[in-house]
């Protein structure tokens, strides 16, 4: 299953709102968690290792120099 990179999300700002309040006074590294919780999560829920394998590739792709 290819990664998809067109927008998919319904609400996309309503759902990076509600992103934003889960990390509300939480520390760096309380945040730092929850996103390595919520990566793993989702991780799971998609299940497939190769789709999974191309979204790592993707977001290392994308880190900033």
């Amino acid at each position: 299953m290819p990664v998809k990179t067109q927008p998919n999300i319904p609400d996309p700002d309503g759902f990076y709102a509600e992103l934003i309040a889960t990390h509300e006074g939480l520390t760096d590294t309380e945040s730092a968690a929850l996103n390595a919780r919520l990566i793993l999560i989702l991780a799971n829920h998609i299940g497939d290792r190769d789709t999974l394998s191309e979204a790592l590739r993707m977001a290392r792709a994308a880190r900033v120099a």
